[in-house]
């Protein structure tokens, strides 16, 4: 936080910026207060006083904390079913509240979890919420009075009485909207909805349009700064669920401003400060007189996109509404309702995102699913029950996907220290060494794919099956009783298990459940180090070893028995394929002789009929009617 002290290089940028940024607020912030159905004056306290102070906190130099039609949507939801003299202290209440679990979410380091955030619940969510935005301004549109509370049952009941529609305030709406549509095209589009607004509610007085609403009709603007106003805490069990949707809200928008724009150093903010600075902003609005705010996306492009420069950009936003506020209360309680009404119709459909809506429709079946579960969720549903909705269906999506994202493969160790990787086969050769990668998250939900997976030890003799773990950072208990089990069944054909790329943590896991004392010795568990395959090598070679000197005599001596049983002709050969030695006696009989193995000379191998593991060095040997 360096540029908490103005840099006088960068203060005229940012004072413009500000005042961009700021005049942009004003009607952001009354129509965001209009959409929640409370006093206009309650949004603009909110980027009064939290804009600026939430500023001083972020990691983000340019994060703009302001009011969303998504917070301000879920917080008239919330407001519901309180008694008129109950709005304002549960609103402020709520805001607070929403602060106080944003600064804790910060303070935990809790912003690595926003990955975990699916695309497909947002964007199914972000589009619901951009539908109820237009269905919800229709009423003050049109000036017919619904009388539902659901935004949808609300439009039908509009499409089925247009007879019913106040002309003037109507003729208001399209007004406005066809004036920011025109002057967005232009040089003036900072300033669109401002001026559209500015006319339109001109016009009204000019035409003496006495009928057409105004936000003085609504409720009074205060003259001066908003005064101090303490939570009621027996409120406190009503506003926890709805606290806790607007806080996710809140704190996934400003993620994603956190994503999306980088510190003059080059450096991506820290999104957990970050859920700080949204909390401290919550909690000065809270405390005077505002409503719930977060970092905005579109707030934040546009002090970018004005030449804002430090944190000092939206410092001056916030003090730039306090002015206009104080010196033109009176201007602001002329402000034609439809013309606000009109501001979030548009601001509604802006900000639909097709785009994105496309990509997640092509990308599968199942964030199709999730996308549309979650955008009928906030359709039907009270909005912060369907951000509970939204992260039920993360949770099972996460989950879902990891299950599926586990693959196990065979390397083949090639020259030059390099694998190839291939399917791994059914069953285990016998008297072989198979090294085996795993992909994919090991837990509970995977590891049951994962024995699926493993070749089967039946009908093998003496495999050793090596099991690289180098990509991954901790195993559960799924995967440790897994070992247990595969090792338990490679003991039983007189095979082997070996670990490999093992890691502190999981060698700590292994320790802790006694799987190396029971299962695995020392000796099967190799350390991952610095340099890629370095302890899958130390493996494989002590596979090799452990084959040639453990248990190869009784390998050979299994082998000749099923082949003969009693005396047998060995011709032992060179590489080269000439003839070194003869045994034309030797007794194979191993019922006689449990010694038969000795009859082989030294440094003589076993050939590769028998899968061409080596017993001493290299010599090949050869049977009568046999093929080698």
């Amino acid at each position: 936080m360096n540029d908490l002290i103005p840099q006088k290089k960068f203060l005229g940028s940012d004072l413009i910026a500000g005042l961009v940024n700021g005049i942009s607020n004003i009607p952001d912030a009354m129509a965001s207060a209009i959409l929640a159905g409370v006093n206009p004056i309650y949004g603009l306290y909110a980027v009064m006083i939290g804009t600026p102070l939430g500023s001083l906190f972020t990691s983000s130099h340019l994060m703009a904390i302001g009011t969303t039609s998504a917070i301000a949507i879920t917080a008239g939801s919330a407001l519901v079913g309180f008694d008129a003299s109950q709005i304002a202290v549960a609103l402020f209440t709520l805001t607070l509240l929403v602060g106080l679990i944003q600064v804790l979410a910060g303070l935990l380091h809790l912003g690595r979890l926003m990955r975990y955030v699916s695309n497909a619940v947002m964007v199914g969510f972000l589009t619901g919420i951009s539908i109820l935005v237009v269905l919800s301004q229709l009423g003050d549109l049109t000036g017919f009075d619904s009388s539902y509370s659901n935004k949808v049952l609300q439009a039908m009941e509009l499409i089925f009485n247009l007879k019913m529609v106040h002309a003037q305030t109507f003729a208001i709406g399209l007004l406005t909207v066809a004036l920011i549509i025109w002057m967005d095209r232009t040089r003036l589009k900072n300033f669109a909805m401002l001026l559209a607004i500015a006319a339109a509610s001109l016009l009204v007085i000019l035409l003496g349009w006495g009928d057409v609403l105004r936000v003085g009709d609504v409720s009074a603007i205060p003259r001066g700064l908003p005064a101090l106003s303490l939570p009621d805490l027996a409120l406190l069990p009503r506003l926890i669920a709805p606290a806790i949707s607007i806080a996710i809200i809140g704190l996934v928008q400003g993620a994603g401003v956190s994503k999306g724009y980088k510190n003059p150093n080059g450096e991506y903010p820290d999104v957990s400060q970050d859920f700080i600075g949204q909390g401290t902003a919550n909690l000065a609005a809270g405390l005077f007189q505002g409503m719930p705010i977060g970092g905005s996306v579109g707030s934040t492009a546009l002090v970018a996109s004005a030449g804002g420069r430090t944190r000092w950009a939206n410092i001056f936003s916030g003090l730039v509404v306090i002015v206009i506020v104080l010196l033109l209360a009176g201007v602001i309680e002329v402000v034609a309702i439809p013309a606000m009404a009109a501001l979030l119709i548009v601001a509604g459909f802006q900000s639909l995102d097709f785009e994105e809506i496309r990509d997640v429709w092509e990308v599968g079946w199942f964030p199709r699913i999730v996308m549309v579960i979650t955008f009928l969720a906030t359709l039907s549903l009270p909005v912060q029950y369907a951000v509970f909705v939204g992260v039920v269906l993360s949770v099972v999506l996460n989950f879902v996907s990891a299950s599926q994202d586990i693959r196990l493969v065979e390397l083949i160790s090639l020259p030059g220290g390099r694998y190839r990787e291939q399917e791994p086969p059914k069953t285990l050769p016998s008297r072989a060494v198979i090294t085996l990668q795993v992909y994919g998250a090991l837990f509970f939900a995977t590891v049951e794919k994962l024995s699926e997976a493993l070749p089967s030890p039946k009908n093998s003799e003496s495999p050793v099956v090596i099991l690289r773990l180098r990509q991954h950072s901790q195993i559960t208990s799924s995967f440790v009783n897994l070992l247990d089990k595969y090792d338990a069944e490679l003991r039983a054909v007189q095979g082997k298990l070996i670990l490999t790329g093992v890691n502190l943590r999981i060698k700590e896991q292994l320790d802790v459940t006694q799987t190396i004392r029971d299962s695995l010795g020392e000796e099967d568990v190799f350390l991952a180090s610095n340099y890629l395959g370095e302890s899958t090598q130390k493996a494989m070679q002590a596979a090799q070893a452990w084959l040639q000197q453990t248990e190869a005599p009784e390998f050979v001596e299994t082998q000749l028995q099923k082949l003969s049983g009693a005396n047998m002709d060995i011709d032992l050969a060179t590489p080269d394929g000439q003839i070194a030695w003869q045994q034309a006696a030797c007794p194979w009989n191993l019922a006689e002789n449990t010694d038969a193995h000795k009859c082989a000379l030294k440094n003589i191998s076993i050939c590769p009929y028998f899968r061409g593991i080596e017993y001493l060095d290299v010599v090949v040997c050869s049977y009568p009617n046999q093929q080698t």
